[in-house]
């Protein structure tokens, strides 16, 4: 008895002993950053990069960098991590392949940053003048690598992907000359301007700051429309045919785009500016922005299908105004003196969301895009927003993250998760501001004011003047004082739980209302993008074999049960086909029979019932007096 007492004191104290035991706990290893912070000093010399981007059969860039250095011992250099128009750190260093640095010919080891992996580490030997960089820069070859740059006729070569900086210096601080050779027989066009040797291109020495502005694009097929006497439209096509399909009054209506814009805005931002457009069903799509030039990617038929495609055309003016709204004019946050400072996108209402204003003003001011058409491109605007769940949690101002945050993956619930609202959003609020100083000031002063105001400095300067948010709030006090526009602005860019601010259009004399009637414009999407449109309606969009593309929260078809990844297989006991569709939601508009859908999930086969009788709804936008409104008046040519 006492021995087994014994015992049980012996074992409850070992348990004790192993609870009051500690489980190792380790210490973080310290960062140590030893990466030269860039300072406003002029680099010691000037470097010399050569791009032979002949191999358009594997789609692959041979590079050769040679960088000049004033002595030995550790040097840094960076591969440009964010991406000036991208908003986010998402520049391809992953298509960077065979990198060989060497000095007089003896090859010089590098060491990747374990933090920071766009920065390169290696030690200069004495005696060094330069260091030479080699590499290959692997181009996607099929759509889900990333945007396709290269194909048997065309190529965009966008030096930010092809090119090493030094660490330690402002960009525009680094001189640099940039050689390319093209394909025999290709055309390339660049704001840079350069001398022609053969297939050879040597461009203008500039600094590292605006070689990265500077795209080129180049092709098989090109030509060039001289829109003002300092901008040109430089269209570069699948086809010569699509080029030779191209009008006059096609051309004049760019012409009067460029008018249009440099009365609006009162200056010009550019010694001179060229449209780099693409027109290819091969060559990815792009709209990217840049001081003196703009990479505009569409689909065939820009030219040769020119009334199925108004909704293209809003491409241009939207990366022209560019020039002046976030090239010229930046958020004071989203200026960095180097590709690595990390990008702030808290102003990204006014740098997107005016030029989003701004683009579909210009496009209906210059006949680019019919009036008709722009108001029924506001009207799927204000529709998209005013049935975003999402508003109830999320402010718009928390949308300027979504760059960084999603990095421009798709979402299955975007009216739920939101994305980047700022622009059209942005689009609404801009719209709200041209009505109230219209109506404060009894028609005297309208954003037109705004534009000249803000935009319109310093005619010729393509450098950079940053802003803040008070200096925006300053600018609409000049022009209409009285008004609490930084109580506006603040409320709308940080509220939740209010509808969309479609206040600005009904102020100018629109409101938004739905029909059974799809608009022009809206016919033109759904062929483009191969999908037919019930997300007013039903709450989705429908691609040709049935999938749901997307699915609207809180929506019939949501209710249901209903995801992207389904597929619509059946319709009221009929194999699936948008006409089927289209004329189910129809027959059941007052009745009290639900909508049959056969849907297939995985493996899975499932019946499920629609219950929705209000029939097909498209948002259109409709006048609400007599007279010219406010709307009338911003959209007319200036």
């Amino acid at each position: 008895m006492l021995r087994r007492a014994a015992f049980a004191v012996l074992l409850a104290s070992s348990v004790a002993t192993v609870a009051l035991a500690e489980n190792s706990k380790p210490q973080p290893t310290p960062i140590e950053n030893t990466i030269p912070v860039a300072v406003d000093k002029p680099y010691p010399g000037t470097l010399t990069l050569d791009v032979d981007a002949t191999d358009t059969m594997r789609g692959i860039y041979v590079v050769k960098e040679t960088i000049p250095v004033s002595g030995s011992g550790e040097m840094v250099l960076l591969y440009p991590k964010w991406v000036p128009g991208g908003h986010t750190p998402r520049n391809e260093i992953d298509k960077v392949v065979d990198l060989h640095i060497t000095a007089a010919g003896k090859s010089v080891a590098w060491k990747r940053d374990p933090v920071e992996v766009y920065a390169f580490h290696l030690d200069v030997p004495k005696g060094a003048k330069s260091i030479e960089v080699s590499f290959k820069y692997v181009t996607s070859t099929k759509g889900d690598q990333g945007r396709m740059m290269v194909t048997r006729n065309l190529l965009s070569l966008e030096p930010i992907g092809t090119s090493f900086y030094p660490a330690g210096y402002f960009v525009r601080q680094i001189p640099i000359r940039m050689t390319v050779k093209y394909p025999e027989g290709w055309t390339a066009s660049s704001a840079l301007n350069a001398k022609v040797t053969g297939s050879t291109y040597t461009y203008e020495p500039t600094n590292y700051e605006i070689l990265l502005d500077s795209p080129m694009l180049a092709g098989r097929y090109y030509k060039k429309w001289p829109l003002s006497d300092r901008v040109n439209l430089n269209v570069y096509a699948d086809t010569q045919k699509e080029l030779d399909s191209a009008t006059p009054a096609m051309i004049d209506a760019h012409k009067r785009l460029v008018d249009q814009a440099v009365k609006t805005f009162g200056a010009q931002h550019y010694d001179h500016y060229e449209f780099l457009l693409s027109i290819s069903n091969e060559l990815g799509g792009i709209g990217l922005e840049h001081h003196r030039s703009s990479e505009d990617g569409t689909r065939m038929g820009y030219f040769s299908e020119w009334e199925a495609n108004a909704g293209a055309r809003n491409l241009l003016p939207h990366e022209y105004t560019h020039s002046w709204d976030g090239k010229f004019r930046r958020g004071a946050d989203l200026w960095t003196p180097d590709y690595l400072y990390p990008m702030r996108n808290s102003l990204l209402w006014v740098y997107e969301g005016q030029t989003q204003f701004w683009g579909y003003v210009l496009q209906a001011r210059s006949g680019l895009v019919s009036k008709q058409d722009t108001l029924d491109g506001y009207a799927a605007i204000m529709a998209n927003l005013d049935n975003t769940p999402g508003r109830n949690w999320r402010p718009m101002i928390d949308t300027t993250n979504d760059p960084i945050i999603s990095n421009r993956r798709p979402k299955g619930w975007t009216s739920n998760q939101r994305s980047e609202d700022y622009y059209n959003e942005g689009l609404l609020i801009w719209m709200e501001v041209d009505s109230i100083l219209r109506q404060q000031s009894k028609g005297s002063k309208s954003i037109d004011d705004f534009a000249r105001a803000f935009f319109g400095i310093n005619d010729g300067d393509w450098g950079e003047v940053t802003y803040t948010f008070d200096d925006v709030v300053a600018t609409l006090d000049k022009i209409q004082p009285g008004y609490d526009w930084r109580g506006l602005l603040t409320k709308r860019l940080y509220g939740v739980g209010e509808p969309a601010p479609l206040g600005g259009f009904e102020r100018n004399g629109y409101k938004l209302v739905y029909t059974d009637v799809q608009p022009s414009i809206g016919k033109q999407a759904e062929r483009a993008r191969k999908y037919s449109d019930f997300y007013y309606s039903l709450g989705v969009n429908v691609a040709a074999d049935g999938g749901l593309s997307s699915v609207r929260w809180q929506s019939p078809a949501f209710d249901a049960g209903l995801t992207i990844g389904d597929t619509i297989v059946g319709v009221n006991g009929l194999a699936y086909s948008d006409d089927r569709l289209k004329a189910a939601v129809t027959e059941a508009k007052g009745t009290k029979t639900p909508i049959i859908l056969l849907v297939k999930a995985g493996e899975e086969v499932r019946s499920v019932s629609i219950d929705y009788h209000d029939g097909l709804r498209y948002p259109h936008l409709v006048k609400t007096g007599t007279g010219e409104s406010g709307l009338d008046l911003l959209l007319q040519p200036r």
